[in-house]
């Protein structure tokens, strides 16, 4: 999927991941009551912020999986999609391909 958009500065656009719709018990969970995932993948990366007059670039690249904190970010709407833009800051973690492979176990 392309998006249209550039973040500025250290801004990045990242598209939530869902969370399974069932608990262990098999109890489907409504929308409505769900909490709104705090990984996602990176969509699209701004050019870097500018300190002491260099650029310093953003550590993440498109396609990475992050960890956000859950009132971080600017939600946005593009083309029916959701998105979120934020603050290079406020990402916590990068997801590796170990994480993800033992994520997926359960």
């Amino acid at each position: 999927m392309t998006v249209n958009i550039t973040p500025l500065h250290d801004r990045v656009l990242v598209r939530r991941l869902e969370e399974k719709e069932t608990v262990k018990g098999g109890i489907i969970v409504p929308d409505m009551e769900k909490e709104k995932p705090q990984e996602g993948e990176v969509m699209a990366v701004g050019a870097g912020k500018i300190e002491k007059g260099r650029r310093v670039p953003v550590d993440v690249k498109v396609g990475d999986r992050i960890l956000f904190g859950k009132y971080t970010g600017s939600d946005i709407k593009i083309d029916e999609q959701e998105y979120l833009i934020l603050r290079e800051d406020e990402i916590l973690a990068r997801i590796s391909g170990m994480a993800k492979a033992a994520s997926g176990k359960k």
